[in-house]
């Protein structure tokens, strides 16, 4: 049984008359609960792949089963449908609404899918070393803290999947380090599967499974290194 499979996937633009292949031929199964780091060099077709597998963007051929779901047979409102109810995402820019507090921003998911999710929100803020935070604003947050905070919004409603982009991108290595370990801690716990792309292979070697792409082609697919209780679990700062 596996939560995510990609079978045979590819990934073509035209520009300027010529067809330019991003992904080619990727293929692999991840079983629910898995912690998956996709790594590679800038360029590599990381991004473009993890947004074919979150359905929200479709390839050129192959096809994505997200929890048994093909979507490529979905409209982009049943793909829509999909992530509302399993999925969860972390980008390497916050994208918090800055005239939300944090708290108000951690409940937005729930309260779109018409559900109070205030005592979730309270739980999460708490479980992230933001609960005297909540009444904050994006701006009288940290970088590091308004990460915290997008990783909260992303649990709150219990996803089966969260996709995690650079989630460290615009962070400092101590900031960066604990957000991982952070989303490390939340995968065990919570039994959220979790994949994380990442041009850092310090970062991947946290996750259980690390595929490293280049030139858009799959060229290693390996369990990672253990790692200590303290490396992987830093807790916030």
């Amino acid at each position: 049984m596996f939560i995510l499979r990609c079978e045979a996937l590819a990934k073509t633009y035209v520009s300027g008359g010529r067809e330019i292949t991003v992904l080619r031929d990727i293929t692999f199964e991840l079983e629910p609960g898995g912690f998956l780091a996709i790594t590679g060099p800038s360029g590599s077709g990381k991004s473009t792949l993890l947004g074919l597998l979150a359905g929200l963007d479709r390839p050129a051929r192959g096809r994505v089963l997200l929890d048994g779901h093909d979507l490529s047979t979905l409209s982009e409102d049943e793909r829509a449908e999909i992530r509302a109810e399993k999925v969860g995402f972390v980008f390497q820019s916050f994208h918090l609404i800055p005239t939300l507090t944090a708290r108000e921003n951690i409940q937005v998911p729930m309260e779109l899918r018409g559900e109070d999710g205030r005592a979730r929100a309270e739980e999460l803020l708490e479980r992230v070393g933001l609960g005297d935070r909540g009444h904050h604003y994006p701006a009288q947050l940290s970088g590091g803290e308004q990460q915290r905070v997008a990783v909260a919004r992303a649990f709150v409603h219990g996803p089966r999947i969260l996709f995690a982009d650079e989630p460290t991108g615009n962070l400092d290595a101590a900031n960066g380090a604990n957000v991982v370990g952070l989303l490390g801690e939340l995968n065990r716990e919570l039994g959220t599967t979790l994949v994380l792309v990442t041009h850092d292979p310090e970062l991947a070697g946290r996750a259980r499974r690390v595929l490293k792409l280049h030139d858009g082609a799959l060229v290693s697919d390996s369990a990672a290194p253990p790692v200590t209780a303290e490396a992987a679990s830093p807790g916030p700062r």
